[in-house]
């Protein structure tokens, strides 16, 4: 289960640059990408033909506005189908294989996550670090505190901090069920360290740029005092894409 869901991020820019020794991208076969309601569901279609999923099933989604978002990605392909610029097409491919039969490990994962979470763990110095940490993770705890009744013990450096059972089953309820959010918030938690920072995006507590920019502080920091990599950069975007996508998901689905 986990594999599928890693295949989310399996590509990476060092990937793009040695397209030139894979196989060449399949070409475009299609004049029109367009959506189409089935039963309870919105399927992709191109050119009225379905289209399907690594492993066969339909690719559909529960809402309209998701799938006409899934459809637009195949739309904006051009002479050359390139699933690295399609994330949330590989996305809802891994939720529809990966997570709809089994999403059990899915949310096991998720949990794993929360008992270390990354907004515990906080620098000791220099204080611009520390005091940017309070600023951007405080308010995420204190809204967990607050809203799902977690209340989390922090701690300096890398030890691991115990947390208490009540924290985290409060928490863990948080956790959606339905495969796409599940799958959705799976993606965010892995992306950014953070399973919290994944929930406050699920409740809308944070937006996808401020979720992103939580999950950043200390490589941002860090850029600050020695200067960018721009490999790391190019990675750092390439994954941003997929966080939006997840994202997106989030955004499309009824509270």
């Amino acid at each position: 289960m986990r594999d599928q869901l890693d295949n989310i991020l399996s590509q990476s820019p060092v990937d793009a640059a040695r397209r030139d020794t894979r196989p060449a991208l399949r070409r475009r076969f299609y004049d029109r990408a367009s959506v189409a309601a089935i039963a309870h569901d919105y399927a992709v279609e191109l050119d009225g033909k379905p289209v399907h999923t690594p492993a066969r099933r339909l690719l559909a989604a529960p809402t309209r506005p998701l799938a006409e978002a899934i459809a637009a990605e195949w739309e904006a392909q051009r002479e050359a189908i390139d699933p690295g610029k399609m994330p949330l097409t590989r996305l809802a491919n891994a939720i529809i294989d990966g997570v709809a039969d089994k999403p059990a490990p899915v949310a096991a994962e998720i949990e794993k996550y929360l008992a270390s979470d990354l907004l515990f763990y906080r620098a000791d110095a220099p204080r611009g670090l520390v005091e940017r940490q309070a600023t951007r993770w405080d308010p995420i705890l204190t809204w967990a505190r607050q809203t799902l009744g977690a209340e989390f013990r922090l701690g300096e450096g890398v030890v691991h901090v115990a947390q208490a059972e009540a924290a985290l089953a409060a928490a863990c309820a948080a956790i959606p069920g339905d495969p796409w959010r599940l799958g959705a918030v799976h993606v965010a938690t892995t992306l950014t360290g953070s399973a919290l920072i994944a929930l406050a995006l699920l409740r809308g507590r944070l937006s996808a740029d401020a979720a992103w920019q939580a999950a950043h502080v200390d490589e941002d920091w860090n850029m600050e005092q020695w200067g960018r990599d721009e490999l790391a950069m190019a990675r750092r975007a390439f994954r941003f894409a997929e966080f939006k996508a997840a994202a997106l998901i989030l955004g499309s689905l009824p509270g």
